[in-house]
């Protein structure tokens, strides 16, 4: 599409003074925000437009960034309901992940991601765990590839223990990959290293994969801090906590995604504030496993960019940012009362701008002039939301992932008044459920 008008919305530009225009309107041409503006907007745009979108009723914002997510954990979601986080590891993930196959890991990437496109995610951060084989990792990226949604896909790996891979199988993986993926699908896609967790990799692998990410601009993608359990391993073995661990190797900074960081000291929160690393916040997952809660406004306090995720769906049953984004708020607030508290636009730009820098975008996460054109309209006309006196509160307080109607990607409608545009989706869910079964026949897991 070289040219889109959508009009008559409530236009959320999640700029930094937070400008929503109400009603307002966006010229898209080709991939790119054109103008944007408040009340109608001018016949001539209309009239040359090659489609025009009534946004009555329906909030217009930034898509939405899911900062963390395993695709590969859309077939366990339901398996969790009653297990912490290294029980559901041992009982449940390692299992599965045994035996799971490529076109297994092709299915489910794809049901992952058509559930976070209808929850208006235009963007992922796929941590991917599966790395038995190149076709199991690439099966994530052909999906995000086939559905035209924006990745950056983090190759997991752990140096530790019985499952650990030599460094240099490592670095060679990820080399491969950034040579296969790097900048694919229009510039859609993109890659990292993905260390998963402090307490299962090396010191000197740890050091030289964050070097080697700097050296080629890669980033690096890190549960830290998740569970209290995990601090005690790592400190047992280097004297260590997570982010002073992380520290001592120089291997904090910007392009480092701190993913959880639960269990973290004042202390600990000062070194990262200093470094510009992001913290990824997971509200779902960590309540679900019972791992704790996140310290976010002392996080936002102290300048610390925080970006919001689901997590993967064994660790939080659903994909829906909408729903991540009420919780985060109401999780703040529960915690340690008004002081804590996070106004609906601190939440929304967790899940827009500050997600966008997990990307190393600076032309996302906003709708303004020359912006790239991903954009959520989401529809705010049913019981739930009426009357919308705020449409940022109805937003993060109302809204769920059903109430989205339109995605947009690089100017390219993905999700079109609620009908997934470029694939049966219908068909997909046979696929899925069968394959599903067969893989929990495989690892032994009951359901």
């Amino acid at each position: 599409m070289t040219s889109l008008l959508i009009q008559n919305g409530s236009v959320l530009t999640m700029d930094s003074a937070g400008t929503i225009h109400r009603p307002g309107w966006v010229w898209v041409d080709g991939d790119r925000v054109g103008v944007v503006g408040a009340g109608s907007p001018p016949a001539s745009l209309a009239a040359q437009a090659e489609r025009v979108i009534d946004a009555t009723h329906m909030a217009v914002l930034p898509g939405l960034v899911n900062g963390h997510t395993h695709l590969s954990q859309t077939f366990v979601r339901g398996l969790a309901d009653d297990k912490p986080l290294l029980a559901w590891l041992k009982q449940i993930m390692w299992p599965i992940q045994s035996v799971i196959t490529p076109e297994d890991m092709r299915l489910a990437s794809l049901l992952g991601l058509v559930e976070n496109l209808r929850c208006g995610v235009t963007a992922v951060v796929q941590h991917h765990k599966v790395t038995d084989s190149t076709a199991h990792v690439d099966a994530a990226a052909e999906a995000a590839e086939r559905l035209g949604l924006r990745m950056l896909l983090a190759r997991a790996w752990v140096d530790l223990g019985p499952s650990g891979e030599a460094p240099e199988a490592i670095v060679e993986a990820v080399t491969r990959l950034r040579q296969r993926w790097q900048g694919a699908a229009g510039g859609r896609i993109s890659t990292g290293f993905g260390p998963l967790a402090p307490w299962r990799c090396s010191d000197e692998t740890m050091r030289r994969t964050v070097a080697l990410g700097r050296e080629w601009g890669l980033p690096t993608h890190i549960h830290v801090a998740e569970a209290q359990e995990e601090i005690d391993m790592l400190y047992e073995r280097t004297g260590l906590r997570h982010i002073e661990w992380l520290h001592s190797l120089d291997a904090l900074g910007p392009d480092v995604h701190l993913v959880h960081s639960v269990w973290v000291e004042d202390s600990e929160l000062d070194l990262i504030a200093e470094s510009g690393a992001p913290v990824v916040h997971c509200p779902v997952s960590n309540m679900y496993l019972a791992s704790g809660v996140a310290p976010v406004r002392k996080m936002l306090d102290r300048g610390v960019p925080v970006a919001l995720a689901t997590d993967g769906s064994g660790s939080e049953n659903s994909q829906d940012m909408l729903e991540t984004l009420k919780v985060a708020a109401l999780l703040a607030k529960v915690s340690c009362g008004d002081a804590c508290a996070l106004l609906p636009l601190d939440v929304l730009r967790m899940a827009t701008s500050a997600g966008a820098r997990l990307l190393g975008r600076d032309d996302l996460g906003q709708i303004a002039p020359q912006s790239v054109a991903d954009l959520t309209l989401v529809n705010l006309n049913n019981a739930r939301c009426v009357p919308v006196h705020r449409p940022e509160s109805a937003l993060v307080f109302n809204a769920s992932g059903p109430d989205v109607h339109t995605v947009i990607v690089d100017g390219q409608i993905l999700l079109d008044a609620g009908r997934v545009v470029l694939l049966d989706e219908a068909a997909l869910l046979d696929e899925c459920r069968s394959a599903a079964q067969s893989l929990m026949r495989r690892a032994g897991v009951e359901t």
